[in-house]
């Protein structure tokens, strides 16, 4: 078992931003007999499910662990010494695995902040790239990965992995059909149990982790246990909230709905950070109430995140989404004619959808060099993220108004009117008084699709993007 040296790496420059020798690149297709050696990064939650995912598959060997804590490292080395027939490389600083030219495909399991940049180095060194949801922390970054990856002529997959799912591809399929007549609402559910994370105390760093590259891009600040290694989805630094942590996927799969949809004209979101005890605050920054509206014109793209549900409340936790349509609603698989109770099945349409689950697809496109049989491109991938990061610039930018107060801002539709009543009436599993209390509205802010840019507001612009820590730029030219 050999172990990198965070202090044995060389710092290099290329351009605008950090960049890295190129190595070896696939000039060829790979046959089915050619292994295929991914290192995973980010090892301690989502990255398990990639390390076993891809040990599944035939032809493909975990070759290399990555990540900043020294006790992750150990514990999954430890798991994998049971089963393996082979030595796993191990690394702390991603910069020194992707010196390594045995690796050829990198999985990004880290936080969000550092998914777009680990992207763009890793196309940079001539690896494939498998890359969890959200692909980036902000705007500019989704597309920074699109672009690296078109330029170093690289696969990158997006880990919304509902685009693997026949029982999706067949009711997006209907939906599109138009045997239902036109999409009206395309609506997506991210409601998960997000209570308080109450205080974590700031502290000395642990021995055994890399905060300094824990950090990364984000700005340099002290470490306290709510950021390592779950609860930085809670904060601005690092996260998105969970609108970009869960429902991404359900983002993901509202917009896949609405043929050829990229970004909307305009988006709207309220919403407001609630939890219970007697300062009625806590570490996060993030809402965990949430409800944003998306202008694409005919359909409306509506998603409702509420954390306040669970066994702390009697609203129930929902991760789905409905499609609202001339004829009727789909909802489970099932359509409901307007005006009648009972669901029946949908039309039968042939989804056309990509091989293997979303793991095994990223190696078929690894080994093909088609992009065209890959479930969830990047480009997809950077669409869906940004909507959620969109959304998120709305209410960062909002106001606070009385929850007696009902907007119109968000639209009118009775779907979009009954999601706010849903969010507000969700509160009260925290005894909140309605005359007592607010939410944050934010202004309707309208996007020019082709710069992907807000027009005429500064202020939302200026949250595209972030200043960035040196070395961990992402760069303006990749």
């Amino acid at each position: 078992m050999k172990k990198s040296s965070r202090r044995s790496f060389v710092k290099t420059t290329i351009g605008a931003g950090f960049g890295l020798a190129l190595a070896r690149p696939h000039s060829k297709v790979l046959g089915a007999n050619d292994e295929i050696r991914v290192a995973v990064v980010g090892i301690n939650g989502r990255g398990g499910s990639h390390i076993s995912g891809f040990r599944k598959i035939p032809g493909v060997r975990i070759a290399a662990l990555c990540d900043i804590d020294d006790y992750v490292i150990r514990r999954r080395v430890a798991d994998l010494e049971k089963t393996n027939d082979h030595q796993v490389t191990t690394y702390t600083d991603i910069r020194k695995l992707l010196e390594d030219k045995n690796i050829d495909a990198v999985s990004v399991a880290t936080p969000n902040h550092w998914h777009s940049l680990i992207t763009v180095w890793a196309c940079q060194a001539g690896k494939d790239v498998y890359v969890e949801k959200p692909c980036s922390h902000n705007v500019f970054e989704g597309r920074q990965a699109v672009a690296a990856s078109r330029k170093y002529d690289r696969i990158v997959q997006h880990g919304t992995q509902s685009r693997a799912s026949s029982g999706w591809a067949k009711q997006i399929a209907a939906v599109q059909s138009g045997h239902y007549g036109k999409l009206l609402v395309s609506k997506g559910y991210c409601c998960k149990p997000r209570w308080s994370i109450g205080y974590k105390p700031i502290e000395e760093v642990p021995a055994h982790v890399d905060f300094d590259l824990w950090l990364g891009p984000a700005p340099e600040q002290p470490f306290h246990r709510n950021l390592v290694h779950y609860n930085w989805h809670w904060f601005w630094d690092f996260g998105n909230g969970d609108m970009g942590n869960q429902g991404v996927h359900q983002m993901d799969i509202a917009r896949w709905a609405i043929k050829g949809a990229t970004l909307p004209k305009s988006v709207t979101t309220m919403g407001g950070r609630y939890v219970d005890g007697p300062s009625y605050s806590d570490q996060g920054e993030t809402p965990n109430m949430q409800l944003s509206v998306f202008d694409y014109g005919d359909t409306k793209l509506v998603f409702e995140t509420r954390g306040l549900v669970g066994k702390m409340s009697d609203y129930p936790r929902v991760v789905d989404n409905e499609f609202y349509l001339e004829a009727g609603v789909i909802r489970g698989g099932k359509f409901y004619e307007n005006g009648r109770g009972e669901g029946e099945g949908l039309v039968e349409t042939e989804p056309q959808i990509g091989e293997g689950n979303i793991f095994e697809n990223f190696i078929h496109a690894v080994r093909s060099r088609r992009r065209d049989q890959q479930h969830a491109d990047i480009l997809e991938g950077h669409y869906s993220s940004a909507l959620c990061h969109l959304g998120n610039i709305s209410y960062r930018l909002g106001w606070q108004y009385p929850f007696a107060m009902q907007t119109t801002r968000l639209g009118e539709s009775e779907v979009i009117s009954d999601s706010f009543r849903m969010v507000l009436d969700n509160t009260k599993a925290l005894g909140v008084d309605p005359l007592r209390s607010t939410y944050q509205l934010g202004p309707k802010l309208k996007i020019d699709r082709t710069s992907e840019k807000f027009v005429n507001h500064t202020a939302a612009n200026l949250l595209l993007s972030r200043f960035y820590r040196e070395p961990y730029v992402v760069p303006t030219e990749v």
